[in-house]
């Protein structure tokens, strides 16, 4: 009996220990796919990320440099705190202002996603 109480704490253990390594290994990444208001992926859109909204109001201190989104509209950052972002997406005369502006707080270890509409407002 205690040999079975035994065994199952080591493979518990192992267990927890093999989740936490690959919570390291997985950085937590966010996809985003920037479309415009008719549905169509926009390549080449600017995207800023910021932590907090008074860097966003006032677009100083991105999380990291800005990305183009590529020819399926997408962009990816890597190595994200489990947090909510701010995110300004751009190209030419449309943007997400009024909308799409705040990504939920991230899953760690996982590539969340979030589809931002871009438009001219009008």
């Amino acid at each position: 009996m205690k040999r079975l109480i035994l065994l199952s704490l080591i493979a518990f253990s192992t267990i927890a220990i093999s989740n936490d390594a690959e919570a390291q290994i997985l950085s937590t990444k966010l996809k985003i796919t920037v479309v415009d208001e008719l549905g169509n992926v926009v390549p080449d859109a600017k995207v800023i990320l910021f932590a907090n909204e008074a860097d966003y109001n006032k677009e100083v201190n991105p999380v990291q440099p800005f990305k183009l989104t590529d020819s399926k509209g997408r962009v990816t950052f890597k190595k994200l705190d489990t947090k909510s972002y701010y995110i300004i997406v751009r190209k030419g005369d449309k943007d997400n202002s009024g909308g799409g502006e705040v990504v939920s707080k991230l899953v760690k270890g996982k590539v969340n996603k979030a589809n931002i509409v871009i438009s001219d407002g009008i």
